[in-house]
């Protein structure tokens, strides 16, 4: 039963995805938003929701005193497990498609994005994860931590404003018709904003039945709730994010994909990392701390690349999966 429910929740997220990127595309150009904009605010922001409700409502029952010192572990490993996957993992896994699509594609195996959009992406996770995760190494006066909360909030909303203020350049052929519009008219933007909150709820449930799965095989397998909640939940949790990036790759609208992956990277290095901040002891253990260097290493090699003056090619995002699988390699050597 819990082999089907996997199964199936992982159907509904990829349905979801394409239903999502279907109105968050029309959605964009009628905001008259840049493919960097669309791709690093709309997107990123709807898809990364589905984890960041991990962690919060692990610190919810903290606060209300319902909460285990399990509950906090699962909220710190949550909150650095998305920007992990995404850093490694995503990019993996949107390297791959680049070389799987690559005969159907216009640009072969290169990467073609908004190099200034996807930089400034990657500066700001670079400082704000870098920040909020050295607060977990060392010991900080509860003051101190809020105010690095309050911080990285301040950040994020600049980064939403100056990213809606530059989105780059106008989406390259829309899609001509909302999905489930039944008319063969353009549909109102009610509806389309419609579609888009929909389906962001419809991926939530799904990654929530995912992560539920994952958890019941992870726990019969005497797997900590910490391990579980910074690798597996993520790992479902992110699908939202890859599965949108492989379509857009598909139809060769890479700054699209590009820009959910490190926009929703932006996201949970600063909102997230924020709740941790000031609901949690916030506190790092051997493991987590590997997990946020890799995802650091990971982010560091991304933003190296948007500097090369040659395309980047499909072969360069590979690297993710190596820097995943050394955490692999780790989290299993701790557990056995």
């Amino acid at each position: 039963m819990t082999i089907l429910q996997l199964i199936a929740s992982a159907v509904v997220i990829v349905a979801a995805a394409a239903l999502f990127t279907n109105a968050v595309e029309i959605l964009g150009e009628r905001l008259n938003l840049g493919q960097g904009a669309v791709g690093s605010v709309l997107a990123a922001v709807g898809t990364a929701l589905p984890e960041t409700m991990i962690p919060f409502v692990a610190i919810i029952a903290i606060l209300l005193g319902g909460g285990s010192a399990a509950s906090s572990d699962i909220g710190v490993g949550a909150i650095l497990g998305a920007p992990f996957l995404l850093a490694t993992l995503a990019m993996f896994v949107a390297g791959v498609s680049i070389l799987a699509y690559r005969r159907r594609r216009q640009t072969d195996d290169d990467l073609v994005v908004d190099k200034e959009t996807a930089r400034r992406d990657m500066i700001f996770f670079l400082v704000c994860f870098g920040l909020g995760a050295g607060a977990g190494l060392v010991p900080l006066p509860f003051v101190v931590k809020a105010i690095l909360a309050v911080a990285l909030v301040v950040a994020y909303a600049l980064h939403v404003r100056q990213t809606l203020k530059s989105g780059g350049d106008a989406i390259e052929e829309p899609p001509e018709s909302l999905t489930l519009w039944p008319s063969h008219s353009p549909a109102p933007t009610w509806a389309v904003a419609g579609q888009v909150l929909g389906t962001v709820v419809v991926m939530g449930a799904g990654a929530h039945f995912f992560v539920t799965a994952v958890e019941h095989v992870s726990k019969s397998a005497g797997i900590p709730a910490g391990l579980i909640a910074l690798v597996l939940a993520p790992l479902a949790t992110e699908l939202p994010e890859k599965f949108n990036s492989v379509i857009w790759l598909r139809g060769n609208k890479d700054t699209l994909a590009l820009g959910n992956i490190t926009g929703a990277m932006v996201f949970q290095s600063t909102i997230p990392v924020a709740l941790g901040l000031a609901f949690t002891p916030w506190n790092l253990d051997s493991l987590t701390a590997f997990s946020a260097v890799l995802a650091l290493i990971g982010g560091g090699y991304i933003y190296a690349l948007l500097f090369l003056k040659r395309p980047i090619e499909g072969e360069y995002l590979l690297v993710g999966g190596a820097l995943y699988a050394v955490f692999v390699a780790a989290a299993l050597y701790t557990i056995l």
